[in-house]
């Protein structure tokens, strides 16, 4: 009878196959969407990209309910939890703080994380408005460590690919940048005057929400945009409270907005916004207008890039549907075989190991990835925006730095 072994492999073992693997400890405030969808990342990176740079390790969450962090630091498998930012911070196992919390939660927390030393990735939006981001933007620049802003579509292969394809001229001179983010999620009246309907906690709407993601996608893209001029709008007025839904709140936001852009390179553009928009789920899509072709991408079909060319044969003359899915694509040699795709989820995957290999290697962040610089810069094209609609006039861009 043929004898049955078993093996056990510590991860002292797998040190010693392929020499030391740094750990890389990280405190996360916020346990709910972008915590969760941050925590998967850090948990897929050292097994996908193989053998990892350094390994996550999830020393501590942060968040306000003790229940709640307590049972998020449980579900995601951190080894302690904070009710409170600061005291996080002064944890010295910490080495990247990542900011998942809300909108006003930003600023503070990430301004003393620069200054006592962590690289700090933030969500998106930066900040709430311009002065703000300016304020961390200034704090970043006078801190020695990493810092990133979360516009995790910079790292969606297909848009990586559309990259690629205007900066090597095979769509020629860039004529027409339009992108549009619809949503539809708060279209019922009733829907309660949550966080993000809240000027105080959020900065505004749909703006800075889903309408800076094409913002950094525009600047990421074609480049810096010259003037804007803007409608804003909010439908709804007022909203259940969410402590006494049978008392009403006035909102303070945008629920909508439409741009028109002109950028320096001689391009012109429009950027819309909205989360009232019925049957669209989380619906971006871009079109890029070139003198030699066109290229489309739609979120909601995130593998899939269409290019038109102008010098193709007459006969076979088309848009094409590029399945961006094989080895050669961008970040794909660490995935799956050819055409099994990969999800939204992955982003992050990509978005963080980058952050985490800045770090390790000491590379730069851009321009690949968004740092406090660009996530200033998209704050002054939002406030600018806004400017725009209050004013009826159409507004320079004008940034500081």
């Amino acid at each position: 009878m043929e004898e049955k072994r078993v093996g056990f492999i510590s991860m002292g073992d797998v040190k010693g196959s392929i020499g030391e693997i740094p750990e890389i400890g990280i405190g996360i405030l916020g346990y709910a969407f972008m915590g969760k969808a941050h925590v998967n990342a850090y948990k897929k990176i050292p097994y996908i990209y193989w053998p990892p740079l350094a390994i996550p390790r999830l020393v501590a969450i942060c968040g306000r309910s003790e229940e709640k962090v307590k049972e998020s630091a449980k579900r995601y498998g951190f080894q302690r939890y904070y009710t409170h930012w600061k005291e996080m911070l002064e944890d010295s196992e910490i080495q990247i703080f990542d900011n998942s919390g809300p909108n006003n939660l930003h600023a503070e927390p990430c301004i003393s994380a620069l200054k006592m030393g962590k690289h700090v990735i933030c969500e998106k939006p930066l900040a709430r408005d311009s002065k703000e981001a300016k304020m961390m933007l200034e704090a970043s620049m006078n801190s020695p460590v990493k810092n990133m802003v979360a516009f995790n579509y910079r790292f969606v292969p297909a848009i990586r690919l559309a990259k690629e394809l205007i900066e090597d001229g095979t769509i020629g001179n860039i004529y027409h940048f339009r992108a549009r983010y619809l949503q539809e999620w708060i279209m019922d009246p009733n829907f309660p005057l949550v966080w993000r309907l809240k000027r105080e906690v959020s900065g505004s709407g749909a703006l800075g929400d889903i309408g800076s993601h094409i913002i950094d996608l525009a600047r990421f893209l074609i480049g810096e945009p010259k003037n804007v001029s803007a409608i804003v709008k909010t439908f709804i007025k007022e909203r259940p409270s969410e402590k006494d839904p049978s008392k009403k709140e006035p909102v303070d936001v945008d629920d909508a907005f439409v741009s028109i852009v002109e950028f320096k390179n001689g391009a012109i553009g429009t950027l819309e916004a909205s989360r009232f928009c019925a049957g669209r789920k989380n619906h971006q899509v871009i079109e890029i207008n070139g003198s030699k072709g066109t290229i489309v991408f739609n979120l909601e079909r995130m593998n899939e890039l269409e290019l038109y060319l102008n010098n193709d044969r007459k006969e076979i003359m088309g848009f094409r549907n590029i399945l961006v899915t094989e080895s050669y694509h961008p970040f794909y040699e660490k995935w799956w075989p050819h055409g099994h795709i990969i999800g939204w989820e992955h982003t992050f995957v990509h978005e963080l190991y980058h952050f985490i290999d800045c770090i390790i290697n000491n590379k730069p962040i851009e321009p690949y990835g968004a740092t406090f610089l660009d996530g200033y810069r998209c704050a002054v094209i939002c406030d600018a925006i806004l400017e725009s609609s209050e004013t009826g006039k159409r507004i320079e861009i004008n940034y500081e730095y």
